[in-house]
């Protein structure tokens, strides 16, 4: 018994101590502003509650920008060598590559068509191998060969299901690296970042055939037919199944956008020097445009996104990238709450553990406080001291202000996004000489883990951009957000499908 009062007491001693050092913490220090202050100011510099004449003001600007770039650049609205889409009759089993940062997937893709009442697009194997650091690190040839042995495995699989020893299968890959396109199945290896040493003197190679010398070692029966980017194999992916499709979104770790545009609506330069016969054949292409590269001069920022762009090993380089992607909202929160505890007292003054450190705060965290519904906040809270512990356990104020900036600041990514969107669908109703009230219904095909599984993050940007199709004069629902699950995989099968290579 006496034990139990004991430890009683020295509990009740630590309380009233560590109360007593927190009212003496907040009498000794002074701050710029209170909470309430601080807050008021984050709501006006991040809140996007713009008047209508000004959504389009930007979204005017931001066409401008990618008028300039389809005459002028060597890194932004890049033709493809694709210039036709599918048109859903396709059929046939083609073998699919996707080689990631971290997983190289490769499947047998079998096209049905979409009027046999079977589903259009069937996966018939499928095989899934981890990039770790001992793949990154392979050299040249060597890593190649690494793929080219997974490519084997699975078609050893494909023969027992078929009953067909030596079934000869087209290839589609989607590269998500760096590439100088030289047709629609080669290009010229370029260096792959990320850790990976397998450009280490084959840089400037062909890629395709670096893969086929790998596969022809082996007997592989099969032939590279197409290399296409993820923007492009997302657009791909889903206009066999819905041939309204026009456009294409990534939205994760970083963003792209590709769009099938009139070749007229390019400079001649942008094509470089591809045969007469390309371009007798092509009246439209798909077009990578790396959005992410636009805005610089036309979106607001706020000097949290300055003080951001400022530390970033690339300044300026990809401004609508830095301000709604998975990789830079959480940094943006991040940034205000060191202010906010150093300015305004926020956690008493303390800052939590680790948040000093750039890019600590993943995008995950966010999403939960957005996520939780309950009324103390108690699922976000743990998800939060999980990775940033405090002294003091927050109060429910301190865990409202966090997820009020996790909305402001994912509302305004939806919204910019909608304005990119909404700039580029605008200027492919131009360039195929419409106006926006005559434009038929354009399908934004959409892959990327902010816009599929961030909490409404999908619906807030199709509001704004209904909005701006509305003040445009189209009707309502002119574009829609739709998602493209497995796209990248799927895509590549597309691509051989439907390519017309002259």
């Amino acid at each position: 018994m006496s034990v139990t009062i004991s430890i009683g007491l020295e509990r009740l001693r630590h309380r009233h101590t560590t109360k007593r050092k927190r009212e003496h913490h907040v009498v000794e220090r002074m701050y710029e502003k209170s909470m309430a202050e601080f807050g008021v100011e984050v709501r006006e510099l991040l809140g996007v509650v713009l008047p209508p004449k000004k959504l389009l003001e930007i979204s005017d600007k931001l066409r401008e920008e990618y008028y300039e770039r389809l005459e002028h650049s060597e890194i932004s609205m890049l033709p493809s060598y694709l210039h036709t889409l599918p048109t859903g009759m396709e059929k046939g089993d083609f073998l699919a590559l996707d080689v990631g940062g971290s997983t190289f997937r490769l499947a047998i893709i079998r096209l049905t068509g979409k009027s046999n009442g079977e589903e259009p697009l069937q996966v018939r194997r499928v095989r899934s191998f981890v990039i770790d650091k001992s793949i990154r690190d392979l050299k040249g040839q060597a890593f190649f060969d690494w793929m080219a042995a997974g490519i084997g495995e699975l078609l050893v699989e494909y023969g027992h299901l078929t009953g067909t020893a030596d079934a000869r299968l087209q290839m589609g890959l989607a590269w998500s690296f760096p590439i100088e396109q030289t047709s629609p199945r080669t290009g010229r290896l370029l260096a792959m970042g990320k850790g990976f040493c397998a450009t280490h003197g084959v840089e400037g190679q062909d890629l395709s055939e670096l893969i086929m010398r790998a596969c022809r070692a082996r007997n592989l029966n099969v032939e590279m037919m197409a290399i296409v980017n993820d923007g492009s194999a997302t657009l791909l992916s889903k206009a066999y199944r819905d041939t309204t499709t026009r456009m294409s979104l990534i939205l994760g770790t970083g963003t792209n956008a590709a769009v099938y545009l009139p070749t007229t609506a390019l400079g001649k330069e942008k094509f470089g020097s591809r045969p007469p016969q390309w371009h007798d054949a092509a009246d439209r292409v798909l077009v990578n445009t790396e959005v992410s590269m636009f805005g610089r001069r036309v979106l607001p920022r706020t000097r949290w996104d300055n003080e951001l762009n400022d530390h970033h090993v690339l300044p300026g380089f990809q401004p609508l990238e830095y301000m709604i992607t998975g990789r830079y909202l959480g940094e943006i929160v991040r940034l205000i709450l060191v202010e906010a505890v150093n300015a305004a007292g926020l956690f008493e003054g303390e800052l939590p553990e680790g948040l000093h450190e750039p890019y600590a705060l993943d995008t995950r965290i966010l999403a939960a406080f957005e996520l939780d519904k309950t009324r103390t906040l108690s699922k976000a809270n743990a998800t939060f001291l999980a990775a940033h512990p405090l002294p003091m356990p927050p109060r429910l104020s301190e865990l409202e202000f966090i997820r009020e900036i996790a909305m402001l600041v994912s509302r305004r990514a939806a919204t910019y996004l909608a304005i990119a969107l909404h700039a580029l669908w605008r200027l492919r109703t131009e360039a195929e000489g419409l106006e926006a009230g005559q434009s038929s219904h354009v399908t934004v095909a959409c892959d990327g883990t902010i816009i599929e599984k961030y909490p409404a993050f999908r619906s807030n940007c199709q509001a704004k951009l209904d909005e701006l199709c509305v003040l445009s004069g189209a009707v309502e629902g002119a574009v829609s957000l739709d998602m493209a699950p497995d796209s990248s995989i799927f895509g590549a099968a597309v691509a051989v499908a439907c390519i017309q290579d002259p």
